[in-house]
């Protein structure tokens, strides 16, 4: 597994990631893939009622952004999230929080 650095991304590399997550379908995607690693194409599919075609073009993207790896396993391909797709996951959970605002 690569570490990751602890020098800072360039404005341009942190644009991939996040036109990678900017659509709501690979955000859920996104979420789904860190909640279950080895989750394939197919499970995919069946958790989000999605049309196989259109999900593979999601995931296409979120690989070329680099916050999702595939293994290929036989026939089935298992995806998981890389290093900074799991603090892409972990900042879209913490965003999505509601915040009361206090008087």
């Amino acid at each position: 597994m690569k570490s990751m650095s602890k020098e800072s991304k360039t404005p341009k590399q942190l644009e991939r990631h996040f036109k990678g997550v900017s659509n709501h379908r690979r955000i859920a995607i996104l979420l789904l893939v860190g909640k279950e690693p080895g989750i394939t194409v197919e499970e995919i599919g069946e958790r989000l009622d999605c049309n196989l075609k259109t999900l593979t073009e999601h995931l296409r993207r979120l690989v070329h952004a680099g916050l999702v790896n595939k293994k290929y396993e036989g026939r089935n391909v298992a995806h998981t999230l890389s290093p900074y797709g799991k603090v892409f996951a972990g900042f879209i959970t913490k965003f999505s929080i509601r915040i009361s605002s206090h008087p």
